[in-house]
């Protein structure tokens, strides 16, 4: 086995984007002095393992399903290359679901308490639809991802299941003010599924795949990115406004630069191989954006 070829599977960069809800969500509770870390560190683990399980179907799904031919413009997947057979891949697929369930039952009773069974057995439940979400992404029959849904899942889950999700094992408790933060995460993870579809939108439309930008034109998602970095940054304007004590809070608006610069490249480059380094900006943009929200409740 090729240890190498793995990990280039796994593909490590788009895992920032996928703890930045978890960062979130822990930041908020922290805010309210009621951060737990057994919480957090199980909430990281079972987050890596859902992500990796998506790419790993993604590679899968899209090999399979032609996004991931050789005319495709983005980096090859694993699969489509020949250095991972299809079976193989469905094996590594299965590890990681198991990986993902244990790590969540664990989360959950450790979090929530097996007294709470009602809770537990919700969590549980969309523990299950997480991990559904992820295989059927771009593998199966029917993936959702080839009818443009992906940006609904993206924002469900990157943003209000996983900052609101975490938030509650944290704290046992909600508030409707954390939507607004919540907002923020699954606009900016909305924002990195957009470039990636936008860079892709020739490959995807020979392929059948009806990403957003597939369906809209280009000139349209470009203004789309716009919408989904102007929302995002909105909402963490207004969570500010309604909950201002210090100062601080606005430490967030470092990024308006970065925000900017991911908007204009969107905007600007035509070619794919240029648009490439602009998903990592924007994923990084996110997790430092959440860093400095984060902080700036806690200063």
């Amino acid at each position: 086995m090729n240890i190498k070829v793995w990990i280039e599977a796994f593909r490590l960069r788009t895992l920032p984007l996928a703890l930045s809800s978890i960062a979130m969500g822990s930041f908020l509770a922290a805010g309210q002095q009621a951060f737990r870390w057994e919480v957090f560190v199980l909430s990281v683990t079972t987050t890596l393992f859902l992500q990796i399980l998506s790419n790993l179907a993604n590679d899968y799904g899209d090999s399979v399903h032609g996004a991931d031919s050789a005319e495709r413009s983005g980096p090859s997947r694993a699969v489509q290359a020949g250095k991972i057979t299809p079976q193989a891949m469905k094996t590594a697929m299965g590890v990681f679901v198991l990986l993902s369930l244990v790590s969540g039952i664990s989360l959950l009773l450790i979090a929530v308490g097996i007294e709470k069974m009602k809770i537990i057995l919700l969590f549980f439940l969309l523990g299950i639809v997480s991990i559904w979400a992820a295989v059927k992404y771009t593998a199966g029959k029917n993936p959702y991802g080839y009818a443009g849904l992906g940006d609904i899942s993206v924002m469900v889950f990157f943003g209000f299941v996983g900052v609101l999700g975490t938030m509650y094992l944290h704290t046992g408790g909600l508030s409707a003010m954390h939507l607004l933060p919540a907002a923020s995460c699954g606009l900016f993870a909305t924002a990195v599924l957009n470039v990636n579809n936008i860079r892709d939108i020739e490959s995807d439309e020979k392929a059948g795949k009806r990403s957003i930008p597939v369906r809209i034109g280009r000139s349209n998602a470009v203004f789309y990115h716009w919408t989904l970095l102007g929302v995002g940054i909105a909402c963490g304007v207004a969570y500010v406004f309604l909950n201002y004590t210090s100062s601080y809070q606005w430490l967030f608006l470092v990024t308006l630069p970065l925000l900017w610069r991911n908007a204009s490249a969107v905007r600007q480059f035509k070619q794919p191989a240029q648009l490439d380094p602009f998903l990592k900006q924007m994923a990084l943009t996110t997790l430092l954006f959440v860093l400095t929200f984060g902080l700036g409740q806690m200063l």
